[in-house]
């Protein structure tokens, strides 16, 4: 049985985060501060302050110590150094425009986000921010994460159920703006009321794996035909997860919308069954949404959904200790 409570959790997020993204006043300009002494751990912050009101939800790290964060209020970004808790706008807002879910493709120097409700996936240019491509896809519901192979950008639709998918040509070439497909989600994912596909990550062996935010499950989605088996996790549940961060064989579950912490799940060597193990978090943590694993830490974005002025309010990406 699933927890209603984290149900109605996940419901009252998801309607706040959909009612906070259009409309809102511009994040671009709204300076990110350097982190306050006492918020250090050693010589690395344990915060790193974002622009105020910006909304952010997804992050992506790049080279280094270097990450990127997006806005849900204008679709800016910003990138900037875990260790010096430093960063700047590297793609400035624009009315109308959402960054959700973002990944970086190091092989290409290129930043994936995802849309959110404007049905659009754009690629950056890492180092200039310049726009690379933009694909807006009819019928789409909402964008929310991305992942990146060699052959293709795959978006995960929590509305719609399907992936998007964005093909890669040789040597990572772009497709034209009408290049994007789509990828129907057939077997044992089903959608239902509430968000659904939400995180996504590509295993070893090439297939995806996905969570469910409504019902907590988590599913492998082959990436060529669109079938998806659902993984046998014994453990606690993982209702309302919302990214997902993977090294090997551990994969951290974001509770973006019910709790402030991250599940610990062990995946078995087949990637087809697991254990949740343990869970991770920080007294400074509010309302995570995803994260990314650098400089030894496991970095964690505030999403702070039950905020009640997310449009003033101070947002930060909060470094979690992980063994």
């Amino acid at each position: 049985m699933k927890r209603s409570l984290r149900t109605v959790a996940l419901a009252t997020a998801t309607s706040a985060l959909l009612l906070a993204a259009p409309g809102v006043a511009t994040a671009a300009d709204r300076p990110a501060a350097a982190p306050a002494a006492a918020e250090c751990r050693g010589n690395v912050p344990g915060t790193v302050a974002l622009p105020t009101g910006s909304l952010p939800e997804g992050i992506a790290a790049g080279k280094g110590t270097t990450f990127y964060a997006g806005s849900r209020a204008d679709g800016s970004i910003v990138r900037g150094d875990l260790r010096t808790g430093r960063s700047s706008v590297l793609v400035p807002g624009v009315p109308g425009r959402i960054a959700v879910g973002m990944v970086y493709d190091a092989r290409t120097d290129r930043l994936w986000v995802a849309g959110g409700a404007t049905g659009a996936v754009t690629v950056y240019d890492g180092g200039t921010g310049a726009e690379l491509g933009r694909w807006v896809v009819p019928g789409s519901g909402f964008l929310n994460d991305v992942e990146i192979t060699r052959d293709a950008a795959y978006v995960t639709d929590s509305s719609v159920q399907r992936l998007v998918v964005v093909p890669l040509g040789r040597r990572g070439a772009l497709p034209a703006a009408d290049g994007a497909r789509t990828l129907p989600i057939t077997g044992d994912l089903q959608y239902g009321p509430g968000f659904n596909a939400n995180g996504i990550r590509a295993l070893g062996d090439g297939a995806l794996v996905v969570t469910q935010s409504s019902t907590g499950d988590l599913f492998r989605v082959d990436p060529a035909t669109g079938a998806s088996d659902r993984l046998e996790i014994s453990g606690r549940d993982l209702t309302a997860g919302d990214g997902l961060v993977l090294r090997g064989r551990t994969l951290y579950v974001v509770y973006g919308f019910s709790t402030d912490s991250a599940a610990v799940v062990r995946l078995a060597a087949d990637g087809r069954s697991g254990a949740v193990v343990g869970e991770v978090g920080d007294p400074d943590l509010d309302r995570p949404t995803t994260g990314i694993l650098s400089a030894g830490a496991l970095y964690l974005v505030n999403g702070r959904f039950a905020n009640p002025s997310p449009t003033t309010a101070d947002y930060q990406v909060v470094r979690v200790e992980v063994r």
